[in-house]
């Protein structure tokens, strides 16, 4: 029994260990013998990250920087580890995590390292220029380098030294020996983007005016070797080499380069730009034919925008419209009808400069100036950009018309200001240029652009002769004349009330009239000397320009009554004195309040200016004073008619008692006088406001300041009543009498 017993759980334990070894892993989570690289996942081995294979007899490493091109990103170098990899930023660059090793999981890439951003990083007299992963160091202008070299290192030690020859360019030898030696330099670099990326380089930094005029001859010298020549597009990369030249080109007319430009004298500024307006275009077309692929390239370099359209047969027949930044141009061209258009690819290319129209204001006016209007000629000035259009061959794309519009540099007042569209017409033989408006029109103007239309291609901008530029260049003498005008008046103006007051013997309602109106004007004048300029407190120039609105108006007002006055005694009206004069001080003091009042409601906003305080212009306000001073103009000319014809009618028919009609005859002059005074003053102040002009600034600013010196002379001077009582007054006094004797 126990042998069997045995031998049963024997075969017992060996079923079992056989069932343990065929199903091994069925009912198990553990994974077969993994590899040491590897994990077991999903009962499975697999390679850990970064390696590859079956995960139990092989994981190679992945070696990312082959598998990912490019993985670093930009100026950055790969390197692979074991299982990873790792990146490091080239020289004159820096991960922007901070870390010397990085990866780009989280974003982090290389940025340029500003080396300029050290002070004095290049030495004193000196100018740092940060590059893309580099920097280098150039002269001042009016300096050189201790080198001789244009650009340098500060581990060259190379120092600026003063420039011993910084009038150069007035020198005939020392300039061509300059133009001699730069032309060289490049006249043995055959291929163009060599060339050009040489003279880029060469013009970085701050030039001097002999600079300007040596690398302008040498970029007419390439232009012409690049039109001379063939090259193949394999040869040449293209778009590098425009790339290039309009950065050469940005070197020369960028703003920070005026300063070079304006050192120049007329002539040779002209002459130099015109040779660097034609190379831009010529070298760019020239440029353009060596690829039979090239469509389109647009290049914008600091203050120098191009772009370059090669158009094909079918495109030669439609409107080419480019945006230049703000502005813009349009070519169109002429219906070829049933002709057969020429064969062949035809360039366009398209150019702005931002700053360059500063250095080329004309030295004479081409035209711009309506005499009429202006008594002479403010600062004629390029207000926008200069922009340029140039086809490669004319004939394959005849021209209609070019259509530009370019916005102001500075915004303009269209009813003032003279715009006028301008082209630089110049000569290919001489390369002497001027700006011409012939071909061109004016098409529509507003305050901040101006739309052209031209017959023809070249070099375009907007001339600008301001208006009231004009009027300031006279501003100091108009202020002097204004000034001493208005004392004299409040003298003369103190004296004719002294007289109206003083002397009892001349008192009457015309003498009441005629102190009223001049202690109106005389607080007018006293307020325009002393407050008209104070503009800077708002509320109180407003006071300012209400108070003169309602002296002014007295003024007016007065000036009515003594019409008035004369028409009742001539018509033979009898009246009650008292009862008249009441009325008369209501209708002088109260009508003008009654004016100011409405408008100080209706648009107190419109009192005092920023330059003046006095009513604006804005919204015809200023017509709330002209509107009734022109009114009472035609009421007392309406008066003075009648006055006349009845003057005339009874000296003539009725013959009455001389000394009666002589003496109305002399109010009437006397009254006539101080309506032409006021009247004509006004008169040329409406003038002035519609065509503000230098002559009617004179004529008014002459008139206004004065006035009072002439009422004083026609109502008293010219008065023999007046003259007596002086007389009489001073002819008691010693020192006096023998004047009067």
């Amino acid at each position: 029994m126990s042998p069997l017993l045995n031998s049963s759980m024997k075969l017992v334990l060996l079923e079992v260990w056989i069932f343990t070894v065929l199903t091994q892993g069925i009912f198990s989570d553990t994974c077969p013998q993994c590899h040491q690289l590897a994990k077991c996942e999903d009962k499975s081995c697999k390679c850990v990250e970064g390696y590859t294979g079956n995960g139990i007899s092989t994981c190679k490493d992945d070696d990312e920087c082959m598998k990912v091109p490019h993985i670093c990103g930009d100026h950055a170098t790969c390197n692979n580890t074991p299982g990873s990899y790792y990146c490091i930023c080239e020289s004159g660059y820096n991960s922007t995590n901070g870390q010397e090793k990085f990866q780009p999981n989280d974003g982090s890439h290389c940025k340029d390292i500003n080396e300029c951003s050290q002070p004095e990083r290049c030495g004193p007299f000196s100018n740092c220029h940060n590059t893309n992963g580099s920097f280098h160091c150039s002269c001042h202008r009016d300096y050189v380098s201790s080198t001789g070299a244009k650009l340098f290192q500060p581990e060259t030690r190379t120092t600026c030294l003063k420039n011993p020859r910084p009038n150069c360019h007035q020198e005939s030898e020392c300039l061509g020996n300059r133009v001699k030696s730069i032309v060289q330099n490049i006249s043995g670099i055959n291929d163009p983007q060599q060339l050009l990326e040489e003279m880029r380089k060469q013009t970085a930094g701050e030039l001097t005016p002999t600079d300007v005029i040596a690398y302008t001859e040498a970029l007419s010298t390439a232009v012409r070797k690049f039109e001379g020549e063939t090259h193949s597009d394999e040869d040449v990369p293209v778009k590098e080499a425009i790339t290039d030249f309009v950065k050469t080109v940005n070197n020369l007319v960028e703003n920070n380069e005026l300063e070079a430009w304006n050192r120049l004298g007329d002539h040779d500024r002209e002459h130099t730009l015109t040779k660097l307006f034609h190379s831009a275009e010529k070298g760019t077309l020239a440029l353009s034919t060596i690829s039979s692929n090239l469509t389109t390239v647009e290049v914008k370099q600091g203050d120098v925008e191009l772009k370059l359209y090669t158009l094909d047969a079918q495109e030669k027949k439609k409107k080419v419209s480019v945006s230049l930044g703000v502005n813009s141009i349009a070519l169109t061209p002429k219906q070829q009808g049933g002709a057969t258009a020429l064969n062949g690819r035809v360039s366009i290319v398209f150019l702005q400069y931002k700053h360059i129209g500063a250095v080329l204001g004309p030295s004479e006016d081409p035209g711009l100036v309506d005499y009429s209007r202006f008594a002479a000629a403010g600062p004629i000035t390029v207000n926008s950009d200069v922009i340029a259009a140039a086809i490669g061959s004319p004939q394959m794309y005849p021209l209609e018309e070019v259509t530009f519009t370019l916005k102001h540099s500075e915004t303009i007042d269209p009813v003032v200001d003279v715009t006028k569209c301008a082209f630089w017409e110049y000569s290919v033989d001489t390369m002497e240029g001027r700006w011409a408006l012939k071909g061109c029109q004016r098409s529509q103007v507003n305050t901040s652009h101006t739309t052209c239309t031209c017959n023809h291609l070249t070099h375009f901008a907007i001339l600008m002769s301001s208006g009231r530029a004009n009027l300031l260049a006279h501003y100091h003498i108009l202020t002097r004349i204004t000034q001493l005008g208005m004392v004299i008046s409040l003298i003369c103006l103190s004296l004719c009330i002294f007289t109206f007051w003083f002397f009892s013997d001349i008192q009457s309602t015309r003498t009441t009239i005629h102190k009223n109106l001049c202690c109106s004007l005389f607080m007018a004048e006293f307020i325009f000397l002393v407050g008209i300029n104070m503009h800077a407190h708002k509320l109180f120039c407003s006071a300012i320009a209400g108070l003169l609105h309602y002296f002014f108006l007295a003024a007016f007002a007065w000036m009515c009554i003594e019409g008035i006055h004369l028409y009742l005694i001539v018509v033979g009206v009898i009246y009650n004195k008292g009862f008249l004069h009441r009325n008369f001080y209501i209708f002088g003091y109260g009508s003008p309040a009654v004016v100011v009042a409405i408008s100080a409601t209706l648009g107190h906003k419109y009192y005092g200016t920023n330059t003046v305080c006095w009513l604006s212009t804005e919204n015809n306000f200023i017509w709330s004073f002209i509107g009734p001073a022109c009114l009472i103009i035609l009421v007392n000319l309406l008066a003075f008619a009648v006055i006349i014809f009845k003057v005339y009618r009874h000296t003539a028919v009725k013959k009455p008692e001389l000394s009666h009609y002589e003496n109305i005859r002399s109010c009437a002059r006397g009254a006539m006088a101080l309506l032409f005074v006021l009247g004509a003053t006004w008169t040329l102040g409406v003038l002035h406001i519609l065509n503000e002009t230098t002559l009617t600034a004179y004529l008014f600013t002459f008139a206004n300041a004065f006035q009072g010196m002439f009422i004083f002379i026609f109502l008293c001077v010219l008065s023999r009543r007046i003259q007596e009582e002086y007389y009489r007054l001073f002819k008691n006094v010693p020192c006096c009498f023998e004047c009067f004797s």
